[in-house]
């Protein structure tokens, strides 16, 4: 069950991720996006530790309050 827990906690924090992305990139414009890699980088990265954190925190919820 805690793996149940951990899958959902991790879509949660990737679709938290991009909602964050949304708005931090909001004004910067399509042609950037596509052809600067430090953008690629540093912001893909941004979301899959948002992503890992939203897992973490959803097994570490699991744990102390099913348990």
């Amino acid at each position: 069950m805690v793996y149940i827990a951990g899958i959902i906690g991790f879509i949660g924090g990737f679709v938290a991720g991009q909602m964050l992305l949304m708005f931090l990139l909001r004004d910067v414009s399509k042609e950037d996006l596509l052809n600067d890699p430090y953008i690629k980088m540093k912001y893909g990265i941004l979301n899959w530790i948002i992503a890992i954190m939203g897992s973490y925190s959803t097994v570490f919820m699991y744990q102390r309050y099913f348990f």
